[in-house]
């Protein structure tokens, strides 16, 4: 059973904009200078960072609770690192890196629940197999 559907539309593609149905999202898109663009909008890379590391971040939260570590929203911090790389195929291919934080915690329990999130994280299965996501966790 699907929990949550989100549509979004786009118009013009790289150099477009990006429009979901309720409104809530509507953004300017653009390719980035270091792709011969204007940079002058967010583009598709940026926005898979930020969407990859709210919901690892949730999914560290859920964990948390199993290893018994009482999280606050404050206590968790993920860096999201996207790129974009051209394929053996002459296409391209994402790269992902996932710093995360985990504050109250020591280095042995944020690289466990680290782990644990990495397999629940929709974002995680959906790329799993297709791009090499590395996780890194660090106590603080």
């Amino acid at each position: 059973m699907v929990a949550y559907t989100s549509t979004v539309t786009s118009t013009g593609g790289r150099n477009g904009h990006i429009e979901s149905d309720d409104g809530l999202l509507s953004a300017d898109v653009a390719m980035p200078t270091a792709m011969g663009g204007t940079g002058d909008a967010t583009n598709p890379e940026q926005l898979f960072a930020g969407g990859f590391a709210a919901c690892f971040g949730s999914a560290v939260m859920g964990v948390a609770k199993k290893h018994k570590a009482d999280l606050s929203d404050d206590d968790v911090k993920v860096v999201a690192t996207v790129g974009i790389a051209q394929n053996a195929t002459g296409g391209f291919e994402l790269t992902l890196k996932l710093d995360v934080e985990i504050a109250r915690v020591d280095q042995d329990t944020a690289e466990a629940i680290a782990a644990s999130a990495h397999k629940v994280c929709p974002y995680s299965n959906a790329t799993r197999g297709n791009i090499d996501v590395a996780v890194t966790a660090k106590a603080v």
